[in-house]
């Protein structure tokens, strides 16, 4: 263990630090670490809508959530491009840059927009929608956020220190700036016309993304397709990509797979050989996620109880209600998304986890495969798994699970905490020496 930590102190970590301070990383990493506030609130909001499934009288939070957890995308759309050209010190084109990168994401979420609404009325349903209610505004528009947001970006500050006037004109900066933004802001308006137009491209981005990752579908329910959907979930959170955007893809797969195993079941011949085990009950409920997607609710114990630095232990503190309640956006986004040293972990989660469970399910069965239909991934563990699972067994399973993911952690965790000490310690030093200067 300690030879690990060593080389990720010495090796490792200065070599990913080097990475993820390329500017266009960074950015991506600062401007989701932005959004945080709304990730908060929509945690709380969450929270909040379980009373509801027991109180009629309870309110809808539902829809407060949608507005803060729900419009992430949106924001980090702006948020990419306005950063950049901050960061690469073109202020003056910052705010064009970010209201570029909300209309090519709007651009390109168009068609999908026009697809529901027209699945809408089919179904002879209100046509009147939120905009919070449309999926690709938040978490699972993430990553078609950052694309339309790194491409806003390019654009603008390829144009930045462009002009059509020259120096010495006498015409004043803030009409020179509103002319000189035109061309980069028609561009992206073009460039996302003839993407998404009906009579150029129309091409739906959005399910465009979706479709990528279709050829899943076949292989979810063996070992190696199991290992591989997991690890994708893993690989698109630790980036600050919600895996919302999987959701069109798997959640048929998930549902298909429950109602399966429940025929199985009242059949009375369902077995740990005929029953799939990529069902909302086993991965979010029985054994896999526990605290929220890549196992984190050992992370936020040890950030609570274990770490030494300030940063990491009033992270851990505020994040241990929610990741009870399998609520993990908090920690992902403040800890774990665009992180290098501790992205590394996660993606162990999404290998070591899964291969565990499926073995001691499928192959030795110590833990029961859920032959029910549970849609509570609010419901803490072990509750959940003796619900959904309701043996002895699969409590001792999961168990064994929680205490592998804490081992998993705990040397990136620890690397990580040391780093933070360090700098808190040097800045600590500085302030005193700035009190003694004169």
């Amino acid at each position: 263990m300690n030879k690990l930590i060593d080389w990720l102190q010495t090796s490792f970590s200065p070599k990913m630090n080097k990475i993820v301070q390329n500017p266009w990383i960074l950015t991506i990493k600062n401007s989701v670490m932005q959004a945080l506030p709304l990730i908060f609130l929509g945690s709380i909001f969450s929270l909040l809508t379980i009373p509801q499934n027991y109180f009629e009288w309870w309110p809808n939070f539902w829809t407060p959530y949608g507005w803060t957890f729900g419009i992430v995308g949106l924001i980090v759309a702006f948020l990419i491009p306005y950063n950049l050209l901050m960061l690469k010190d073109h202020k003056r084109s910052a705010l064009n840059a970010g209201i570029a990168g909300v209309i090519l994401f709007l651009i390109s979420l168009n068609p999908q927009f026009v697809a529901d609404q027209a699945a809408m009325i089919a179904a002879g349903e209100s046509t009147w929608f939120r905009i919070s209610n449309i999926g690709g505004f938040g978490a699972g528009g993430m990553f078609l956020a950052i694309v339309a947001g790194l491409v806003s970006a390019a654009v603008l500050n390829k144009f930045a220190n462009f002009s059509f006037f020259k120096e010495d004109s006498v015409i004043p900066d803030f009409v020179k700036d509103w002319f000189n933004s035109m061309l980069p802001i028609g561009i992206v308006t073009v460039f996302g016309w003839i993407l998404t137009d009906p009579k150029f491209l129309n091409l739906n981005l959005y399910q465009l993304v979706v479709s990528c990752f279709m050829p899943l579908q076949s292989i979810v329910n063996s070992p190696v397709g199991l290992v591989i959907a997991m690890f994708l979930f893993c690989f698109l959170y630790s980036m600050g990509i919600s895996t919302w955007v999987l959701t069109p893809v798997f959640t048929p797969i998930l549902l298909a797979n429950a109602e399966a195993n429940g025929a199985l079941a009242a059949a009375g011949s369902a077995t740990a050989s005929n029953l799939a085990v990529f069902t909302d009950a086993f991965v979010y409920s029985g054994y896999l996620w526990i605290g929220g997607i890549g196992c984190t609710l050992s992370l936020v114990l040890l950030m609570a109880f274990s770490a030494k630095s300030n940063q990491l232990k009033a992270l851990g503190r505020a994040c241990l209600v929610p990741a009870i309640f399998n609520i993990n956006e908090p920690c992902v986004f403040g800890v774990v998304a665009w992180n290098p040293i501790m992205m590394i972990p996660m993606w162990l989660q999404g290998i070591v986890v899964p291969l565990v469970a499926y073995v001691f399910t499928k192959v030795i069965p110590l833990g029961a495969i859920p032959s029910m239909l549970f849609n509570m991934w609010y419901c803490p563990f072990p509750i959940a798994t003796f619900l959904t699972c309701g043996t002895v067994g699969s409590i001792v399973l999961m168990l064994i699970i929680f205490v592998i993911s804490g081992l998993i952690w705990m040397p990136f965790f620890k690397t990580y905490d040391k780093q933070l000490v360090d700098a808190e310690t040097a800045e600590t030093e500085s302030d005193s020496d700035d009190d003694w200067s004169f």
